[in-house]
């Protein structure tokens, strides 16, 4: 109440340096994930069969995963509940610094909603979806800002995006 939102939600710039090591990061998990769900022979891409048949735009339908949906759920989730979350656990403590418990408190809490909100996939998917939200939180802590995190989540969806529609090809 009487807040600043824009500093609420730290939807503030990042440094490059930050930002690099984040993309860094991304694309080892990226990877390792990628490597993971072929040794498993695993296909999380196959519920968007459904949605790639059944649009008229396909490009209003790559504009909706690969844009929009990532910075609506970055603000949802490491904007409003994370940092709502943070802010009522950051309380002293002797284990973690204040700043620490609540930030620590809200990854958990969030990226576990997050992953289970993503009920079209299964179980492998849901927990890499769980690690991904917490290299996004991690993010959100390292840069100060949740505009890295959207960054991140857009570049993950665009890539993934990519790959089901060379797989289709």
């Amino acid at each position: 109440r009487g807040g600043n939102l824009k500093q609420y939600l730290a939807l503030t710039p990042f440094s490059l340096a930050v930002g690099m090591g984040m993309i860094g990061l991304l694309l080892l998990f990226m990877i390792g994930s990628q490597a993971l769900t072929y040794v498993l022979d695993k296909s999380p891409l196959a519920f968007v069969d459904p949605l790639y048949h059944s649009v008229s735009s396909v490009w209003l339908l790559i504009f909706a995963m690969v844009i929009v949906a990532p910075i609506y759920e970055e603000l949802i989730f490491r904007g409003l509940l994370w940092s709502a979350i943070a802010e009522q656990f950051a309380s002293s403590d002797f284990l973690l610094k204040s700043e620490y418990r609540g930030a620590m408190v809200a990854s958990l809490v969030t990226s576990l909603i997050f992953a289970v909100i993503h009920l079209q996939y299964g179980l492998y998917e849901i927990s890499t979806i769980m690690v991904l939200a917490l290299l996004f939180c991690y993010a959100r802590i390292k840069s100060g800002s949740l505009v890295l995190p959207m960054l991140l989540h857009i570049i993950n969806n665009g890539a993934a995006m990519a790959q089901y529609l060379a797989e289709i090809s």
